[in-house]
Parts: structure tokens; C-alpha cells; sequence
């Protein structure tokens, strides 16, 4: 692109050569491991409590990465190990199959088989595709959230992350439901989750009959109507991955629109997301997997974009990675995790390491590296 100067690039390339570093030690150390936050600084293995979570695929897509980065085979053979590990899911039908299981196998098996040919990494993505196409209500018009009769109606901007599974279904397939469920959906979270001002809502409550909006709910946010950055970032990087599927322009605007909101929100804050952007100013929470989520979706609009658009949005990524990288990130071998300060919720968790704020750092550093080579 021609919008990152060479101070930035050689920045860039020596904190992916400590990363790099640290992962390379942290994989030896954690094993068959499948983590999602750590305790004492040490991962704890999630898979073993719970084999559903729905961050279960984000460390195996963090070996793909480095194998594609590295062509390390020992990344590819750990990353197959996990693989084999989650098929036990697969086989849980109804207590462990839900709306996000784009982030449980597309990242992780969908990238090996895209890198490797290998066959069973693609029959897993398939079969992941085929659960969450299960999931769209035909009469209400968008994929279902979470489990349980009581919450039919449910749709969240989560799920616009999951829907690129069904994009690479339809491609690998040939067959096109898998593409018309996930415009459909990307249709309706356009219509019902965007504010005017450019603010996203976390939860929209439809009537699964006939896919009237009833509600909103403030979800993992302060509240009804607040702003949760992660939910935010979700959208950002969702619009964009379905605008790269589709070269639909109303889905790059609609990441564009969000993106304008939250740069403004971040430049106020030293481009260190706040966990909820519509929250009391004290005490004050932040959430570093919101930017780097957020950082990843900027870079794939400034690809999208006209040439002298480019640069709001790469800039803006760079900021985020600068101010992660200076504030938050972690490159010592003595701990697992990468970022700090990661939140899953405003009335949640908070100050946590967890895994995908490290997978999306990850992949902002490899996405703006490719840039420039």
C-alpha cells in the first residue's frame, strides 16, 4: 500500500521476532493445551472444564498462524493434535454446539486446510458450516444466539464473526444456501444493530415467527443502549470479512460508519478501547481484545478502499497496535499470555488475559507485515 514507513515496518518485524520468541517457548511449555485465560500467569487448560467454549479454537488458530508465518511443521503437528482433541465437540450436538462455532473450527481448521490441503481439517469446517446453517430461523431471518427454547428470538453481533464460515462453505461446496444464510443474516444485523450515530447494540430480541425487532438488551455492556467496544470491534471486522465475501457496499459502509465511531471514542482514551464506551467515567475499565479485534477489521478496510481513504483507517490500526504494544503486551517467557487487560464483560470479568486478544494481535502484526512486503 505504500502508507507504512520504514521506521514503522522495522518496528513492526522486531515485535513479531518477540512474539515470535515467546510463543515458541510457551508452545513447548503448554502442550496439548486448549486455553482460554491463565492463572498465575500460566494457561489454564479450558478444554478440559468445558470442550464447548467457544474460544476453544483460537490457540489452534494461533499455531496455523504461526505455521503460515514461520513453516515451522512442529506448529502444523501441535495444531493438529488440538484439532483431534475438539472433535469430541463435534459429537455434542445439543449441549455443545452453538452460534460460534466460526470461532471454533474456521480459524483453526478452515486456515489448515486452506495451507495444507488436508482433508480432514476441511470435513471438520464443513461440518461446523452445516451446525451454524441449522441455526437460521427461515421465518425471523437471521442465525439464532445461544441455546435454550427461552431464547429463540435471540440474535448478537457476535455472530457476524462466525458467518465467514458460511462464506467458505459455499465456496468450497459450491452450494449457495450456505451464502444466502449468511447475507440474510448479514441483512438483518445491518437493518436492527447499527445506530445512526455508528454505536452497535450487543443483543437485538426478535419474534422468531416473523422477525420483528422487539428489543434491545444491553448484553455484555453497562447497559440497555450503552456501547460495549467489544461488540463494536465485532462489528467492524464482521462488516468488512462479509464485504470481502460479497463486494457488497452497504457492509463496507456499515464497517466504515463503525469505525469512524470507535476511532473517535479511542482517540480520547490514548487508542486503548474503554470496555464500554457509554459508562461511567469512574472506575474505569478497559478492554485490550476490543482493540485488537477492532485494529485487525481496520486494516481489511483500508484494503477495501479507495487510495486516499486508506490511510484513516491503516493509521488508526497502527495507533491501536502501538498503544497495545507499548501498554499492554507482555514478550517475557515467564508468562503464557501475550495482552493484559482483556474483559469479557462490563459486569464480568475484567483485567484478564485471554486468548483472542492474543490471536487478534497476532494477526494485526501478520496483516500489516503482508502489507508491506
Amino acid at each position: 500500500m505504500g502508507l507504512l514507513n520504514e521506521n514503522d515496518i522495522k518496528w513492526m518485524e522486531e515485535i513479531w521476532s518477540q512474539v515470535e520468541d515467546k510463543l515458541a517457548v510457551v508452545v513447548k511449555r503448554s502442550g496439548i493445551k486448549i486455553p482460554y485465560t491463565t492463572k498465575d500467569g500460566v494457561f489454564v487448560d479450558k478444554f478440559a472444564e468445558d470442550p464447548s467454549w467457544w474460544t476453544n479454537g483460537f490457540w489452534g488458530g494461533m499455531l496455523m498462524l504461526l505455521y503460515e508465518e514461520t513453516k515451522d511443521e512442529a506448529y502444523l503437528a501441535l495444531a493438529n493434535q488440538i484439532e483431534d482433541r475438539m472433535d469430541e465437540v463435534l459429537h455434542m450436538v445439543e449441549e455443545g454446539i452453538h452460534h460460534d462455532v466460526g470461532f471454533m473450527w474456521y480459524l483453526s481448521s478452515g486456515l489448515n486446510y486452506k495451507l495444507t490441503g488436508n482433508k480432514k481439517a476441511k470435513t471438520r469446517t464443513l461440518m461446523a458450516a452445516n451446525y451454524l446453517a441449522s441455526r437460521f430461523t427461515i421465518k425471523g431471518g437471521y442465525i439464532i444466539a445461544w441455546n435454550g427454547t427461552d431464547r429463540q428470538g435471540w440474535s448478537i453481533i457476535d455472530s457476524m464473526m462466525n458467518i465467514p464460515l458460511l462464506f467458505f462453505a459455499s465456496e468450497e461446496t459450491g452450494y449457495s444456501r450456505y451464502k444466502e444464510i449468511a447475507i440474510a443474516h448479514a441483512d438483518k444485523t445491518l437493518e436492527n444493530f447499527i445506530r445512526p450515530d455508528g454505536s452497535v447494540n450487543h443483543i437485538v430480541v426478535y419474534n422468531p415467527e416473523t422477525g420483528e425487532k422487539l428489543e434491545t438488551l444491553g448484553g455484555q455492556g453497562y447497559e440497555v443502549g450503552s456501547s460495549w467496544s467489544r461488540g463494536q470491534s465485532w462489528a467492524i471486522n464482521g462488516f468488512a470479512q462479509a464485504y470481502h465475501h460479497t463486494k457488497d457496499q452497504r457492509y463496507l459502509d456499515a464497517a466504515k460508519k463503525v469505525a469512524h465511531y470507535f476511532i473517535t471514542c479511542i482517540s480520547e482514551t490514548g487508542y486503548i478501547p474503554l470496555l464500554d464506551f457509554r459508562s461511567p467515567k469512574e472506575p474505569v475499565y478497559i478492554d485490550t481484545t476490543a482493540g485488537a479485534i477492532a485494529a485487525s477489521g481496520l486494516i481489511d478496510i483500508a484494503k477495501a478502499v479507495p487510495s486516499h481513504e486508506k490511510e484513516l483507517y491503516l493509521s488508526a490500526a497502527i495507533k491501536i497496535l502501538k498503544a497495545l504494544v507499548e501498554k499492554e503486551l507482555d514478550v517475557t517467557t515467564d508468562t503464557d499470555y501475550l495482552l493484559r487487560n482483556g474483559s469479557e464483560a462490563y459486569w464480568g470479568n475484567k483485567h484478564l488475559s485471554i486468548i483472542y486478544g492474543d490471536y487478534y494481535l497476532m494477526e494485526v502484526i501478520l496483516k500489516l507485515k503482508n502489507i508491506s512486503e
